[in-house]
């Protein structure tokens, strides 16, 4: 929903709806066709031994079906409603996540970053619902939007941007589960899953903090660059970035599950005050029009402040 918010072009409440519906769809799908793989080891870990398919709450059978319905029942409904680039995004996946990842998870440690691409696709799907393009062509070549430049909104359907949500998501995604495979760390081991926080917590803890520090000019430099907000957005965002980047130092200087534990803290709330924060700062996102206030209606007011004082 945050692709289709960000994205200069208009859009219906019945994309976003479907746009939305179809996502959740397909995480469904995908989330369903992982957990029938991994019963076994699930059944090993505390964190996942209460799944429903391990308690055996509901059938292989059932899940299975459950994991058809919606894994076709969302690509469609974004094929219909949306666009087949989106419907193709959502598609792909189901496909990487309950495929390449989950079969990546007890052979390389590189698992998780196919994870964080999987995460990165979803604002994507967004930007793509509301007719944004991904790649550059001779009708969209790629713009750069300098602190001195004058805005066009025409030219804010940005190939740039939605590459800038994808490696602001993608980014993330290390911190937070960086941080979180490290608290269980036992329980992945036990179940025979190959994570880095096992094998490396040292490089666990500094591939976080690469990350983590990455997020600086990904949000100062390159989304306000992209068009998809102000450059003012790149002093507001330094601060959560900061934030997040101190704790990770930390996690990586003395390695403890406390210092793990602050990072995933982080984390949870770092997306929403992110996004919220593009928002807020969105080109050509005039927050007084938006509130049935005028511009020009505020400066008479103003003025009629200074007269009477």
């Amino acid at each position: 929903m945050s692709g289709v918010a960000l994205s200069p072009l208009p859009a219906t409440m019945p994309v976003l709806l479907s746009t939305a519906l179809g996502t959740a769809l397909c995480s469904a799908s995908a989330n369903t066709l992982n957990q029938i793989q991994e019963v076994p080891f699930d059944a090993q870990m505390k964190r996942t031994r209460t799944r429903p398919l391990v308690r055996r709450a509901i059938t292989p059978m059932h899940a299975a079906g459950f994991a058809a319905v919606t894994g076709v029942a969302g690509p469609l409904l974004m094929l219909t409603a949306v666009g087949p680039t989106t419907a193709c995004l959502g598609a792909a996946n189901i496909a990487l996540y309950a495929g390449l990842y989950t079969w990546m998870k007890r052979r390389s440690v590189y698992n998780t970053w196919v994870g964080s691409v999987v995460g990165a696709l979803p604002p994507l799907m967004g930007w793509t619902a509301c007719g944004g393009q991904l790649l550059p062509s001779s009708t969209h070549p790629i713009e750069l939007f300098l602190p001195s430049s004058v805005l066009d909104l025409s030219l804010v359907n940005n190939p740039l941007a939605p590459f800038a949500l994808f490696m602001l998501l993608f980014s993330w995604q290390f911190p937070h589960f960086n941080a979180l495979s490290y608290l269980v760390r036992d329980s992945y081991a036990q179940a025979g899953y190959r994570m880095l926080s096992i094998f490396s917590p040292a490089k666990n803890a500094l591939v976080s903090l690469r990350h983590a520090t990455l997020l600086i000019p990904i949000c100062s430099v390159l989304v306000p660059l992209s068009g998809l907000t102000t450059w003012m957005f790149a002093l507001t965002s330094l601060i959560p970035n900061l934030i997040c980047v101190r704790a990770a130092w930390w996690f990586w200087r003395r390695g403890g599950e406390k210092e793990a534990r602050v990072v995933f803290q982080h984390s949870l709330w770092y997306l929403p005050v992110m996004l919220g924060l593009m928002m807020f700062h969105k080109q050509g996102m005039e927050w007084l029009e938006w509130l049935g206030i005028s511009r020009e209606r505020a400066d008479n007011d103003n003025e009629k402040k200074t007269v009477l004082q």
